[in-house]
């Protein structure tokens, strides 16, 4: 630990003195902390991936195809309110001994990214990239690459408002606060343990009329540059001045909960909120996305209860500020065609609708990098540079240096990359905007059925966001052998804490007032299913998207589909019309025919199990 002599407060303006007493102070830091010496240990036994031994503590990371040098870049250096507090005192001057953690005599709170690449460096816990727009540092998080949903619980507070409003069941497991007592105190005991820990201290939700406080306390640097490259930062002390946070997260995950059997767990690890108690931990588990994740379900819990539609989509903004939400399952699109070159984005996955308009949750975004290449999705791979994180993704030796290969996926093909928004050249600095006018629901059917673009009627649109379809192909999954379609309720089941109906009340709500229109854009097959037709093409997607936005599509006649319901364009500028209905498309229209009630029969028995919660909505979905 260091000294009470060594405390400092470091400031941007600083510059590159800054920057020598860092490496310094984080060099002395690394040799003094032997609670991060240990993760060798740890990766033999399971709990930890496993971290070579470097020394890279004074390493400057380095940015290229930049005009711009690092201590210069202008947007970077507009967030600052990093401290190291020291001694004895030190958990009390960070806030976190009202946790009851009080052991820790260094803590690192709010970091700037420069100090977070350097902590990282010197505590070894990943490799530096050497990605073609700057060195980006990539983490490996061990076992657990993705979410682990059987390991997420609530508490179940008897007589609460959490337990009367959340729809408990497979999604929303509940566990006892008893239970939640005995990890609670767990996770206290580690931190009290060692010797220095992380605090990050942000904000969820661009509105201020909405937006929480969220506090992280961490073990490793990584995991403060993943939340901060994914939530709202602090521009500098002032905005964190008073700050009381309206949740915590204690992330113990070189922990495991020894005793999930008699807590009535599914496993070692756990992700278990306490909403009364403003409170979370998490054992067993690295993977940054539970972070995120979690916060993002509270915001589905919070913000229904205040009138406003908590979502999971994209969205960009035009030059006239009108706004278009894209929602979409992982490979339909959503992330492509929110990239517009003639218009700003607002964010790519986690939006609030309210009384002012729609905003971002977060301060960043967390992208899929398997086959990620500059000519496929250019923003993203552009994004890939200094203050951005990769996440399992593999790197292969090229000379001196270790290069990404995103289209290795021996770990697994849900490596990503988190990067703060700021790494979108035309990104909507606001992060708000006003009421879209276009909503797109984006699907990739795999049966070669859908349309490529359907307008729905307010009712139709219900329906479909609360189906939430689109299919998986053979080859995405282990077992997937055929086209198979996959329903998520809004188009994000796994992170809605109410009932579905409840969130498609609030969206017809504001569809009403705000006169906004439905769309089903479907970037799937046409002409037959997965392995006999083709994928419709991006241009043939986009032009559709097109259309919708600059309002060309209302220039054309419709025609009702007999089945579905919803309306067929006859035309629309710069796509062949050959495409718009799909049963021409077919070799064998009896073939299509027998598809498309197959398809049909999917959503009937799928919505089944809605009828009874709330508006039936049943009677607006196909004709079977």
């Amino acid at each position: 630990m260091l000294a009470s002599s060594s405390r400092i407060v470091l400031r941007t303006s600083a510059g590159i003195g800054r920057r020598a007493a860092l490496r310094a102070a984080v060099a002395r830091c690394a040799a003094e902390a032997p609670h991060l010496a240990s993760y060798s240990s740890l990766a033999e036994s399971g709990r930890a991936p496993h971290y070579p031994s470097i020394t890279l503590a004074s390493k400057q990371q380095v940015a290229r195809k930049s005009a711009l040098p690092i201590e210069e870049d202008p947007i970077r250096g507009d967030y600052d309110s990093s401290a190291i507090y020291s001694g004895p005192d030190a958990c009390a001057r960070a806030g976190i001994t009202s946790l009851g953690i009080n052991g820790p005599t260094t803590i690192y709170k709010n970091q700037t990214f420069e100090e977070l690449f350097q902590h990282e460096v010197a505590n070894a816990e990943g490799e530096v990239a050497d990605a073609e727009y700057g060195d980006t540092f990539c983490v490996d998080t061990g076992k657990f690459t993705g979410r682990s949903p059987k390991d997420k619980w609530i508490v179940k507070n008897i007589g609460s408002e959490s337990e009367a409003l959340i729809d408990w069941g497979d999604v929303n497991q509940p566990t006892s606060p008893e239970v939640f007592e005995e990890l609670y105190e767990k996770a206290v005991d580690h931190f009290n343990s060692i010797d220095r820990a992380y605090v990050f201290d942000g904000f969820c939700g661009a509105n201020p009329k909405s937006q929480r406080k969220i506090r992280f306390v961490h073990e490793m640097a990584w995991q403060q540059h993943f939340v901060t490259n994914m939530f709202i930062r602090a521009n500098d002390e002032s905005d964190l001045e008073g700050f009381e946070p309206d949740f915590t997260v204690i992330n113990a995950c070189s922990q495991v909960n020894e005793e999930f059997q008699r807590h009535g767990l599914n496993s070692e690890v756990a992700v278990v909120f306490n909403i009364e108690k403003k409170c979370a931990v998490i054992f067993g588990t690295w993977y940054g996305g539970e972070n995120k994740k979690g916060i993002f379900s509270l915001m589905n819990y919070w913000l229904p209860n205040e009138g406003s539609l908590p979502m999971h989509c994209s969205a960009n903004v035009g030059k006239k500020g009108d706004s278009c939400l894209f929602f979409g399952l992982s490979g339909t699109g959503k992330t492509t065609l929110s990239a517009d070159h003639h218009r700003a984005l607002i964010g790519d996955d986690e939006h609030g609708w309210d009384e002012d308009g729609i905003f971002n949750f977060e301060g960043g975004c967390y992208a899929k990098t398997i086959n990620l290449s500059e000519k496929t999705e250019p923003d993203i791979y552009r994004a890939i540079t200094k203050d951005a994180m990769l996440e399992n993704v593999a790197l292969k030796k090229e000379g001196n240096h270790l290069v990404p290969d995103y289209f290795d996926t021996s770990k697994t093909e849900n490596g990503r990359v988190s990067y703060p928004i700021f790494h979108i050249d035309n990104y909507h600095k606001p992060q708000m905007a006003g009421h879209p006018k276009n909503i797109i629901f984006l699907s990739c059917d795999a049966f070669g059925v859908l349309p490529p673009i359907a307008k729905l009627s307010p009712e139709q649109a219900m329906y479909h966001f609360i189906s939430g379809y689109t299919a998986k192909v053979a080859g995405t999954e282990r077992g997937i052998t055929e086209p198979t379609a996959t329903f998520s309720a809004c188009f994000g089941a796994a992170f809605l804490t109410h009932s579905p109906t409840r969130y498609a009340e609030l969206l017809r709500e504001k569809l009403e007032k705000h006169g906004a229109q439905a769309w089903i854009v479907n970037s799937g097959w046409s002409g037959g299913p997965f392995g006999v037709g083709e994928r419709m093409s991006i241009k043939t997607t986009r032009g559709c998207v097109d259309a919708i936005i600059d309002g060309s599509i209302e220039n054309t006649t419709w025609e009702t589909d007999p089945l579905f319901g919803w309306e067929l364009p006859t035309s629309v500028p710069g796509v062949d019309e050959a495409v718009l209905k799909p049963r021409n498309t077919w070799p064998n229209p009896e073939a299509y025919d027998a598809a498309e009630k197959k398809l049909a029969e999917m959503y009937v028995s799928n919505f089944e199990q809605y009828r009874g919660k709330g508006v039936d909505y049943s009677v607006f979905g196909p004709k079977v």
